[in-house]
């Protein structure tokens, strides 16, 4: 009776625990959330995918989102850490207006594996990466052309891409555009060294001054160690409403439904491996103002005023110099670095009336 009992308990206790990981989502099967319409029912020819395919040799995912999939293509390319899972805090509605691939490129998420090298992972196999996954999109979908939307880090290979092959594209829409990195992490320096001493934060004013960054001494390991930190703490860094990166974002990926277990380690083994992004380095040493000076397709650029991340001012400066058939920049007044999840309505009717309408009539005046 004894061990019977043991067992018993046994049993009792693994169904509780298995009970509270499913209702918290921390035990989720992966599957897809059904993209509904207003009534809250699946949208009738609503479409709602977790794919893998090869991309040059490398096994990568990616989640396929629209309300029909007859409307405009759009390829998203986050900006270092796989981003799809916060649409579940911050609906973007993207797939009222298009067809949306939130891949999730080579050495992150859905697409890391530790037997790919960060060093491997160069703008140049990202921007291949990007064409191949393009071409999927284009055969799968059958259209000539699709829209390229880009964020943060995946704007840095993502603008090479579209500049390189403009055939594929309709447009190119930047948000939280990099231009001079380097420069940008020393103006984020100067701002965030600024505001702690303001606020009398001692620690991290310590912090920050054991780390300086410079043009000439670039960015310290131990500047890194706590950038993301003193971003978010400062509200300056993903969004003006995260304060925290344990709770804004690392809690939130645990709880997506729609990765399994494994795949969410996936999502920070990624991160770990990589640190700050596996572009780093070579991001600092390259000015896009430099080397990116014209497109032949349509430029957008959604930039928070409160964005320290990528560089509000280095932004305009960039697309001030840039030269495009048509061209648009839009301030979101009440966003730090993702306006997409911060201002959705207002991102929104930008890419419903502006990008698919070839116009820049919502633009900023200047």
């Amino acid at each position: 009776m004894t061990a019977l009992r043991r067992l018993t308990s046994a049993a009792a206790a693994a169904f509780a625990v298995g009970a509270l990981l499913r209702r918290t989502h921390l035990w989720s099967d992966g599957k897809p959330l059904p993209v509904v319409g207003a009534d809250g029912c699946p949208a009738a020819g609503g479409l709602a995918e977790k794919v893998y395919l090869d991309v040059n040799g490398v096994r990568q995912g990616m989640f396929l989102r629209s309300h029909d999939a007859a409307r405009p293509v759009l390829l998203f390319l986050h900006g270092g850490m796989p981003e799809y899972f916060l649409t579940e805090r911050y609906p973007t509605v993207l797939e009222h207006h298009f067809t949306v691939a939130w891949w999730e490129q080579r050495g992150t998420g859905l697409s890391y594996s530790p037997d790919i090298p960060s060093k491997a992972i160069t703008s140049e196999q990202l921007i291949a990466d990007t064409l191949t996954v393009t071409d999927y999109l284009r055969q799968r979908f059958g259209t000539d052309k699709i829209y390229l939307m880009a964020h943060s880090g995946g704007t840095f290979f993502g603008l090479q891409a579209a500049a390189r092959a403009p055939e594929r594209y309709h447009a190119y829409i930047g948000m939280a555009q990099m231009a001079d990195q380097l420069q940008s992490e020393v103006l984020a320096y100067q701002y965030m060294l600024r505001r702690s001493e303001e606020l009398g934060d001692q620690r991290m004013i310590r912090r920050l001054r054991k780390a300086p960054v410079t043009v000439t001494g670039g960015t310290p390991r131990a500047y890194l160690a706590i950038r993301d930190t003193a971003m978010h703490r400062l509200g300056v860094g993903t969004a003006r409403d995260m304060h925290s990166v344990l709770s804004g974002i690392f809690w939130p990926s645990l709880r997506s439904p729609q990765y399994t277990p494994t795949e969410k380690l996936r999502l920070w083994g990624g991160k770990f491996s990589s640190g700050v992004s596996a572009l780093w380095d070579e991001s600092l040493a390259t000015d896009l103002g430099e080397t990116v000076t014209e497109l032949t397709i349509p430029l957008y650029l959604l930039h928070g005023i409160h964005d320290y991340t990528c560089s509000y001012p280095l932004a305009r400066k960039y697309y001030e110099k840039v030269q495009a058939p048509l061209k648009g920049f839009y301030t979101f007044q009440r966003s730090a670095h993702s306006p997409l999840f911060e201002e959705p309505e207002r991102a929104q009717k930008i890419l419903r009336d502006d990008v698919l309408g070839g116009t820049t009539s919502l633009a900023d005046r200047t």
